[in-house]
Parts: structure tokens; C-alpha cells; sequence
């Protein structure tokens, strides 16, 4: 995908798509989803690089590559549905799809609704904000607009360290909260990355990452007690981690080495 591509992503973002075929997605086994030949997974297509849509109007990216990977391993055509932000947990939860490559950071709160894998990449959060305001810390926060996507980590994050007084305003999703910025909505933006490498590109000179949150892994996520079907996927993330694979779509859609943080991870 092109950058004028990647920036549109930014500026307007992406519902769910219409036509996106689901079958039936209440396998619980590896030889359930093989006795079908097709696996459904879900995936984020507004957050760049790790889920996009290509010039072709299908999903693409980081995420895309490994759910492809991930069909191919267990030999079956993959099926892939967008999701939000918001819906991803309940569409797995309530059957729709199978399985969750969509950029799904790995917390508790998360981890008592469904069962994650070893994780297969990670994001870094922080804040960015207009450069001509001070937003050095979270004091400094205090009576500011700072936007998040809704019910993501970044909205956690900012949360957390919000101070009583920080105006916290919830949208959609990531393109939504970018659009915001951009446009003098608010103020900053709590996000990943990958995020603030597009805001940068896109308004170079406008905007600075000023604090960072944390540093989150992410992980497929499955239904709970689904034990050999998420045996299977962790064998597969351990797989393209030693073949390398999963560097090599680090390397394409991150332009880094996979993160040290998340090559460790067991």
C-alpha cells in the first residue's frame, strides 16, 4: 500500500466491510476447522501497519501476513472479517469468527474474557500532541482534550495516569482519534507507535510525542477452554519466530527487527 493510501487510512478510517462472507465459526478443534477447510479469523483494517485494506479493497498487513500464514499451517483456506476496536472480543465470543489476529494487546482484563498465545508482536503507547502546547507529563495534561480509541490499551493507559481535570474524549476507533488531532478536536492523542509514525508523515512539524505509557505484546486470541486448538497456535507463533518468518514481516511492514520484547516471549 501506497503512503497516499496509508494517510487516507488516517484521515477517514474504515467501517466493517460489506460482503465479507462468515461461515459457520463454532469449531473448538484444530480437526473441526480442517473438517471445514476454511478458518474464519478476525481483523482490525483501520489500525496501519498491522491491518489495512489494499489498493485491491482487501485486508493487508502485519496481521493479515500472519493470519494467512496461520491457515496456510493448519492447511485450510482463510477467511478473513473485519472487525472494530469494540466488537473484536464479542465476535469471537458469540461464534462468528474463529480465532483473533487483530492486534489484540494481552492484559488481565482481557484474559479473563478470552485465551491469548504467546505473542507475535508488540506496540509501544504514548501520547502526541500539538507541538506548540506543553504536554510534557500527565500533569500537564490536566484540562487538556486528549482522545483514544474507545475500549483499547491506549485508553487504559491514559486512564490510568489521567489526572482529575484531563478532559478523556472516546472515539471509534484509531483513525477517528487521529482525524481529531488533526484537526484541532483535541489536543493529543494517547496511541501506539505505529500510529505516531503516520501522524508524523503526515503533519510533519505539527505534532510531538511527548510521554510514553507503556509498552504492550500482542496475541491471538481464541474462545476460552479451546486448549488443542490454542496448543496449535502457539506451536505455529514458536515456528515462524525460529524460521523467521515473523521477523521478515517485521521487517516489511514495521522497517524494524521484531521487538526484543516480543522474540522472547514464550
Amino acid at each position: 500500500m501506497n503512503l497516499t493510501r496509508r494517510n487516507a487510512t488516517l484521515l477517514i478510517g474504515f467501517g466493517l466491510l460489506g460482503g465479507a462472507a462468515v461461515g459457520p465459526a463454532s469449531a473448538q478443534t484444530v480437526s473441526e476447522i480442517k473438517g471445514r477447510g476454511v478458518i474464519n479469523i478476525g481483523m482490525l483494517v483501520d489500525f496501519p501497519p498491522f491491518g489495512i485494506m489494499n489498493t485491491d479493497n482487501q485486508p493487508d498487513g502485519y496481521d493479515a501476513d500472519v493470519a494467512k500464514l496461520l491457515a496456510a499451517d493448519l492447511g485450510v483456506k482463510v477467511n478473513i472479517v473485519p472487525v472494530t476496536g469494540p466488537n473484536r472480543i464479542p465476535y469471537l465470543l458469540s461464534s462468528q469468527i474463529d480465532v483473533l489476529v487483530a492486534s489484540l494487546g494481552i492484559t488481565p482484563e482481557r484474559a479473563e474474557k478470552v485465551d491469548f498465545s504467546s505473542p507475535y508482536a508488540g506496540i509501544r503507547l504514548s501520547i502526541i500532541g500539538d507541538k506548540t502546547k506543553d504536554l510534557a507529563s500527565p500533569e500537564k495534561l490536566v484540562g487538556k482534550r486528549v482522545g483514544v480509541a474507545r475500549a483499547s490499551t491506549q485508553d487504559t493507559a491514559v486512564t490510568k495516569v489521567a489526572l482529575p481535570g484531563t478532559l478523556i474524549q472516546r472515539f471509534d476507533d484509531d483513525a477517528s482519534a487521529t482525524q481529531a488531532l488533526l484537526s484541532g478536536q483535541v489536543d493529543a492523542i494517547g496511541c501506539s507507535n505505529t500510529v505516531v509514525a503516520q501522524i508524523l508523515k503526515v503533519a510533519p512539524g505539527r505534532f510531538v510525542e511527548t510521554f510514553p505509557l507503556s509498552q504492550q505484546v500482542q496475541g491471538i486470541a481464541v474462545r476460552p477452554k479451546q486448549t488443542e486448538f490454542l496448543a496449535a497456535i502457539n506451536a505455529f507463533v514458536a515456528k515462524i519466530k525460529a524460521d523467521g518468518r515473523l521477523e521478515a514481516i517485521s521487517q516489511k511492514w514495521l522497517k524494524a527487527p521484531l521487538a526484543d520484547f516480543v522474540a522472547a516471549a514464550k
